[in-house]
């Protein structure tokens, strides 16, 4: 390999790394991938084969056979472990070269490297990548933020690697500075919602209705088929199937306990801070944390009681309703993030195109689903609609679904199985469409107790009383 022919170079070989890398030198480009894991490096050398891929363990090296101007890529865990990375290669990388940081880094973070690195001319790319690792060997989805000079750098590349659906890549120039970054967190927010919604659908089937594994991979599988259909809807069904190698099927032996790393708590924290009600994410996050309460539950589920046994569901009945309300629930779960993604776009000046970040997500990614193109004819109509449910189209579909959901809930309080996706989905439904909503009372609440004083339906201005009764 003589020097400078390396059209991009990744740092972290790992699973996530060594894949995409894989998967870019497949479409033709020549690539260099480095690892300070000398297993790592052999790993790739061995898989590559007679791919054009250079393995490097020195970094001199690594970087000498690339390209100017440089672009490297980095897949390495987020946090401190990209800001180490970033320091060494910031002595050793010259003004216009690019670095895209391919992790789940926070946005705020990749706005503080940013201004770091710009210091030195160096251009960094926040960028998001949805898949797994199946996903980056094969085309994910891939949301990239920063200087649109450092996306032209790079967007060959991308444009081949990315999933395609019909002839698009699953990949646009999303927007400046953390935008890339920051559409990942949400994508990984409604990721968090559409998983919990799935989980309680599935504890209705099994619990509420008795059905077994076999039955469940069927329904899973039935509606993957129809309007459902998406990459979660997929494997759910799968999971129901897969054997544990001890005996029996898998599903039963794992423990009830879910582990998060953190992006959809920050997808809710963003949301609290922009003041933008995202009650199916925040919802998920806590069931997530309830089901960590294990040893707390078990004592639990001997001391409370739950509703008197005798309700019965109705199979044949009881599924098209939990199939059409799990649909008005998934579309509630993407109006409540891509309404974050509108107000955040406003508020740190993105000027994200929400037509395209619905195009991009319809292939490669985990929430990918055939929705999403409903998703994106709203955006397109209207670009700054500022929540799903007042596109016309949208919000009939989850209107007509209504009934379904009401009973699924209404089904869930009276077996006693808890639904808090379903329900604060239906709550969301019903206070976003409620002219007028009790806080009216709230604000005479606070005025009462602390003067913080309160607006009035009949005129302009704020006021404080001096309310009667009461200790105060």
């Amino acid at each position: 390999m003589s020097e400078e022919q390396c059209e991009i170079g990744m740092i972290g070989l790992g699973v996530m790394g060594r894949n995409l890398l894989l998967n870019i030198a497949e479409r033709g480009f020549t690539v260099a991938g480095f690892d300070k894991d000398a297993a790592q490096v052999a790993r790739l050398q061995q898989e590559a084969g007679r791919l054009p891929v250079v393995p490097c363990r020195d970094l001199a090296r690594f970087l000498a056979v690339l390209r100017r101007p440089r672009a490297v890529l980095l897949l390495v865990p987020a946090g401190p472990p990209v800001d180490a990375v970033l320091h060494e290669l910031q002595m050793h990388l010259a003004e216009g070269d690019v670095v895209i940081d391919g992790g789940n880094s926070y946005f705020a973070d990749t706005d503080r490297r940013r201004e770091r690195l710009a210091e030195d001319g160096l251009l960094l790319l926040g960028l998001g990548v949805s898949g797994g690792e199946a996903g980056a060997r094969r085309g994910p989805s891939m949301m990239p933020g920063g200087p649109l000079k450092a996306y032209e750098r790079v967007r060959p590349v991308l444009e081949a690697a990315a999933a395609k659906v019909g002839n698009e890549p699953c990949v646009t120039w999303l927007g400046p500075g953390s935008a890339g970054h920051y559409v990942k967190m949400v994508h990984n927010g409604i990721e968090y919602a559409l998983m919990q919604l799935i989980a309680e659908s599935y504890d209705l089937l099994h619990r509420g209705l008795g059905l077994g594994n076999a039955e469940l991979a069927g329904v899973y599988r039935d509606w993957n088929g129809r309007e459902l259909a998406g990459f979660l809807i997929e494997i759910s069904a799968a999971i129901f199937e897969q054997p544990d190698p001890k005996g029996g099927l898998l599903i039963d032996a794992i423990l009830d306990a879910a582990r998060q790393k953190g992006t959809g708590m920050w997808t809710s924290r963003q949301a609290l801070d922009l003041q933008v009600p995202t009650p199916g994410i925040d919802m998920a996050v806590m069931m997530r944390d309830l089901s960590a309460l294990r040893e707390e539950r078990k004592q639990a589920a001997g001391l409370l009681p739950g509703p008197v046994k005798g309700h019965g569901v109705e199979h044949a009945e009881f599924l098209p309703l939990l199939e059409r309300g799990l649909y008005a629930a998934f579309l509630i779960a993407f109006a409540q993030g891509m309404a974050l993604l509108q107000r955040a776009s406003s508020e740190n000046g993105y000027g994200l195109k929400l037509a395209e970040v619905a195009r991009i997500w319809r292939g490669g990614c985990i929430i990918r689903a055939a929705l999403l193109e409903e998703l994106r004819a709203a955006f397109a109509d209207r670009p700054v609609l500022p929540n799903l449910l007042l596109d016309e189209r949208t919000g009939r579909l989850v209107a007509e679904r209504q009934r379904a959901l009401r009973q699924v809930v209404q089904t869930a309080a009276a077996l006693g199985i808890p639904a808090p996706g379903l329900m604060s989905a239906l709550a969301y439904y019903d206070g976003y469409r409620s002219a007028r909503l009790p806080t009216n009372l709230v604000q005479a609440q606070r005025d009462f107790f602390g003067a913080h004083t309160y607006e009035r339906r009949d005129g302009a201005g704020t006021f404080h009383t001096e309310w009667n009764g009461g200790e105060r």
